[in-house]
């Protein structure tokens, strides 16, 4: 299928995984579907570019998260860019008099032209599903209710990641095995989908160590809320993967400020 048509089904399965009120089996459905094909997306387009003569470019966007809970809204930004191939450099300023907030936030998300277009889709979507489900968890009576949202949305965001990641390594896995390839590269040699894939995890790399050549990582928030374990079920009802957790390194996000 034309990556451009897999696009189009992909934005009209999480339209419909977005309305308030879906049952949750229609609404993971949908979701599960979506995250086949937008991986399957980024599988075809990433072959796409790299036999095109001109090759592949990574590029990079700024996206301004809104208050409140702007820290937590990046923490799921950050689990849907990694595994997409993408990633993300927080950055945090004082606001202005009278912004009613005191810092600013904004995340400078850096990645290959097709996977910062599925990052920016998926999150949009994510966002809508996550305040529904958040809507809907009730704390505690004896908890503070910002803690016990935050650790929600931690959960949430990890399952998230967890199941973006089993999407994508299928989707890698059944173009290997189907033994597709690039095309023929610079030494007369047929390139497989995994040369081709860390090849352009190479050019991020290099385009943002030269944006940003001195990062730290963040350090690992500590949240005191219990909503953690009801976040991660939501998030897995939110399926964008195919129901299972697949081990694997987590990136440390990185942040300036």
């Amino acid at each position: 299928m034309n990556p451009d048509a897999l696009l189009g089904r992909v934005r009209k399965l999480l339209a419909m995984a977005e309305a308030e009120g879906l049952p949750e089996a229609a609404r993971e459905n949908y979701n599960a579907k979506a995250a086949e094909l937008i991986a399957q997306y980024g599988i075809d387009r990433a072959l796409i570019e790299d036999a095109a003569p001109a090759g592949a470019v990574a590029g990079d966007v700024v996206m301004g998260i809104d208050a409140p809970y702007a820290r937590d809204k990046i923490s799921l930004l950050a689990s849907v860019a990694d595994p997409l191939g993408c990633r993300l450099v927080h950055r945090t300023m004082p606001a202005p008099a009278g912004a009613g907030t005191a810092t600013v936030h904004t995340a400078h998300l850096f990645g290959m032209a097709g996977d910062i277009e599925r990052v920016q889709m998926l999150y949009t979507s994510l966002l809508v599903q996550q305040a529904h489900g958040l809507a809907a968890a009730s704390p505690p009576v004896w908890e503070d209710p910002r803690a016990f949202r935050r650790s929600w949305m931690a959960g949430f965001s990890v399952a998230v990641r967890d199941r973006l990641a089993l999407a994508e390594e299928t989707a890698r896995r059944r173009a290997e095995s189907a033994g597709r390839a690039a095309g023929v590269g610079a030494a007369g040699e047929r390139r497989s989908v995994a040369v081709v894939l860390a090849g352009r995890e190479g050019l991020v790399e290099a385009h943002l160590a030269r944006v940003y050549p001195r990062l730290r990582a963040t350090r690992a928030r500590q949240l005191s809320g219990s909503g953690g374990r009801d976040g991660y079920q939501a998030g897995q009802r939110a399926d964008l993967g195919e129901g299972r957790r697949m081990p694997g390194r987590q990136r440390a996000r990185r942040e300036i400020g």
